[in-house]
């Protein structure tokens, strides 16, 4: 074999090669700009401003945004950031999360939540941490606020480099809502606050994971990012709702391709648009089960031949 034959045939070889990696790259990307594309069409369908961000949890990386930086009322979806500043604080020895601690009067306040309904006025402050995740106990949030302080959330958030994330007033303050005072953040701060949490990165691991715990504790039938998932992915969330305002933070813990979503709507007309969060979901579910069960050529793994 020639010298000159043999360039010509390892460039022929590099060039196969070349196309191929190309291929299974251009089939990457092309589904990505497809569920982007579905996910666009999903979105400006409805009425509402809808914000998204998503972070693909194997890579680290943004795998999707629309209005990421648009700033959205909060509603209850605030409670996450009251949540890590009390696991904080406990970390840092100014309370135990077994220290009891009583819920005054003036904390005692409508909208959801049951600790309005109990004579019992007393209770520690893990089992209110778990009251105000899990029931979205407005009473056992003004109350943890109390304990931890406004201005101390939103230093921890500062500290976290979410610049719009704020905490600005407590749950069911209707007078300061109707006069602008709402509790504030963008798709892409929340994606960033979960993607911290997952990778144990708030405070140390522990703290993470306890968390996290917490945050897999409401009904599954309260998240609309769990309505579209199947029943056995398990979801960490905390959802959200005012007039015309609905948002949702959730992990979603795929086993194969796990992911942070955060959407939220806000100028949302009553009875309209009301399952474009269960769609959303249901796009993001399709992309990254697809990203987390096949091969690089595009061929589904049997997971009962995987050993």
């Amino acid at each position: 074999m020639t010298k000159r034959f043999s360039a010509v045939v390892l460039l022929l070889c590099g060039l196969v090669f070349s196309l191929q990696v190309k291929g299974q790259d251009s089939a990457t990307e092309q589904l990505l700009d497809k569920t982007y594309e579905r996910l666009v069409d999903k979105i400006e369908q409805s009425q509402a401003i809808t914000g998204l961000a998503v972070v693909d949890l194997t890579t680290s990386e943004t795998a999707f945004t629309y209005n990421a930086e648009l700033v959205f009322p909060q509603a209850s979806a605030i409670k996450i950031p009251i949540l890590m500043e009390v696991f904080k604080q406990a970390g840092e020895g100014k309370f135990t999360l077994s220290d009891k601690r009583t819920v005054d009067s003036e904390n005692l306040v409508g909208g959801t939540g049951i600790l309005k309904h109990l004579e019992q006025r007393r209770y520690s402050i893990r089992d209110l941490c778990t009251l105000m995740i899990a029931l979205s106990d407005n009473s056992a949030t003004n109350s943890l606020i109390d304990l931890v302080g406004m201005s101390e959330v939103n230093a921890m958030l500062r500290q976290l480099g979410t610049k719009e994330t704020l905490l600005q007033r407590k749950m069911m303050a209707i007078k300061a809502s109707a006069h602008g005072e709402e509790n504030l953040s963008t798709p892409a701060e929340a994606v960033k606050i979960l993607q911290l949490l997952y990778n144990g990165d708030f405070v140390d691991e522990q703290t993470s994971s306890d968390i996290l715990s917490i945050l897999q504790k409401p009904p599954r039938r309260e998240s609309r990012i769990a309505t579209g998932l199947p029943s056995d992915v398990p979801v960490a969330f905390k959802p959200g709702g005012l007039k015309g305002v609905s948002t949702e933070w959730a992990i979603v813990m795929l086993q194969e391709r796990p992911y942070a979503v955060a959407v939220m709507e806000k100028l949302k007309l009553e009875g309209s648009s009301k399952h474009t969060v269960e769609e959303i979901s249901e796009i993001l579910y399709d992309y990254f089960w697809r990203l987390g069960n096949s091969t690089s050529y595009g061929v589904f793994r049997d997971p009962d031949m995987i050993k």
